[in-house]
């Protein structure tokens, strides 16, 4: 009996790719508190928000995970992406799959999120918002994002409750799987007139 746990628990340490280039290969990851992959559906509908093709656009997997957002991101074209993990397993388990999946535009970084942004001085297109839940990450995380973003930069997020927009940032796209809601999240491009006036 408990073979057949240890195996069902194997198993279910892969996420599958699910579009592009590398569509269908597996990723594998660790068990590690909080880690939970984004779910397919979601992940279907999030890059259906972004359109599919990523050519060009450098994108930021902030809380990477599995990095299985960042790695979809690549296999849809997108020019660079940047992984931040700081779990010393799953940071290791990142770099197996870049490896295993050549894919050499990836950037990976074994480092908190906050340290990365203070750090940073490269602007992204696509920045994937996955913390963990109910330690008020975003709230630290979505006010340092705009400097750290191209002029049509989006932020795709996840979080256990509905983003509200503010004077900072529009709400382009949501909705819900479960007990997860996600969000298309853009500048607001009148806050700088706003601010002047």
């Amino acid at each position: 009996m408990p073979r057949d746990i240890k195996q069902n628990s194997k198993k279910q340490n892969t996420v599958r790719i699910n579009a592009g280039e590398w569509r269908s290969r597996l990723l594998k990851f660790p068990d590690a508190e909080g880690l939970r992959p984004t779910p397919e559906r979601v992940r279907q509908t999030v890059f259906n928000w972004l359109g599919q093709d990523l050519t060009g656009l450098y994108c930021l997997d902030l809380f990477a995970g599995t990095g299985v957002m960042g790695f979809e991101a690549l296999s849809r074209n997108a020019k660079a992406v940047v992984l931040v993990e700081k779990t010393p397993a799953v940071y290791k388990a990142i770099l197996d799959n870049k490896a295993a999946l050549n894919a050499d535009a990836a950037q990976v970084f074994n480092i908190d999120a906050l340290s990365f942004l203070s750090q940073n001085r490269q602007p992204f297109d696509v920045i994937f918002l996955d913390p963990p839940y109910n330690l008020g990450w975003l709230d630290k995380i979505l006010p340092l994002l705009p400097a750290h973003m191209s002029a049509d930069g989006v932020v795709y997020a996840e979080a256990e409750y509905a983003i509200q927009a503010d004077e900072t940032w529009q709400v382009i796209k949501q909705s819900k799987a479960g007990n997860v809601f996600y969000h298309l999240l853009k500048l607001r491009h009148d806050r700088n007139a706003n601010d002047k006036s």
